[in-house]
């Protein structure tokens, strides 16, 4: 109805707005804060730096909410610029990006076919690298990490795309919440996060027409599934797709 879409917009432009001024004075705090720690860390007792400390990786974590939430906004109101996205290629750059950062790591990342998608591929960029960035960090505890990315035919002839990992997973009984902003299920202490990455995924599939669901259990890895819509299959053209590769491994 046009009062539930007016609804929406007051409360997107609301959320833009708060998360807006919301940083000026986030700056002030952890700007002042960094300007003591470096000045005067060496004479302050250890216990104030620390506190200081504290203060700083508080503003900082409340930084990225606000950029998440900043996002998010921007998410809902950007215009779709759909073309044909060569999906392999970019998951793969993506990818490779992503583990330039952590050269310690081992992981092996098995790649299926990725067909192309008619998309926009400002706002699909970001769902591979939040669905990625997850795969990459949920596994972080495990010796050898096994990441799996591809596509599959479903029933309905749909083209669905999925990224599988062994890492931390989570309970499906709460599943109901993971799509939401600052929805989390591993402390912040176990895995890094601000609950607001696939709350921006989900928008962004949903404005493709699309849908996003998972399968995990704890312990025992998680499997995110998207598929796009009927608006977003293309014919397969030559470079499209990704062929079918054997493992990668990266080892220290």
């Amino acid at each position: 109805s046009s009062e539930l879409e007016t609804l929406n917009s007051e409360l997107e432009s609301f959320s833009y707005s708060i998360s807006h001024d919301l940083r000026a004075p986030l700056r002030a705090i952890t700007g002042f804060t960094g300007f003591v720690l470096r000045k005067y860390r060496d004479q302050l007792p250890e216990d104030a730096v620390h506190h200081l400390d504290q203060v700083m990786k508080g503003g900082n974590q409340m930084n990225d909410l606000i950029e998440g939430l900043l996002q998010f906004s921007r998410i809902q109101r950007a215009e779709l610029k759909r073309r044909n996205c060569n999906m392999g290629e970019l998951a793969r750059g993506l990818m490779a990006d992503l583990q330039t950062t952590m050269p310690e790591r081992r992981v092996d990342v098995i790649w299926g076919k990725l067909p192309a998608a008619f998309a926009d591929p400002t706002l699909i960029r970001q769902v591979w690298q939040n669905l990625l960035s997850n795969a990459l960090k949920y596994t972080g505890k495990r010796p050898s990490a096994i990441i799996e990315v591809g596509a599959k035919m479903s029933d309905d002839g749909e083209t669905v795309y999925y990224v599988k990992d062994n890492g931390a997973g989570f309970d499906m009984s709460q599943s109901e919440r993971l799509f939401g902003v600052f929805q989390r299920f591993h402390a912040q202490s176990q895995f890094e996060g601000t609950g607001i990455g696939l709350a921006n995924v989900s928008k962004i599939i949903q404005r493709h027409g699309g849908r996003i669901w998972a399968e995990a259990e704890v312990d025992q890895g998680a499997r995110f599934y998207f598929v796009l819509g009927t608006d977003a299959s293309v014919v397969s053209k030559p470079g499209d797709s990704t062929i079918m590769q054997a493992p990668q491994r990266k080892s220290s």
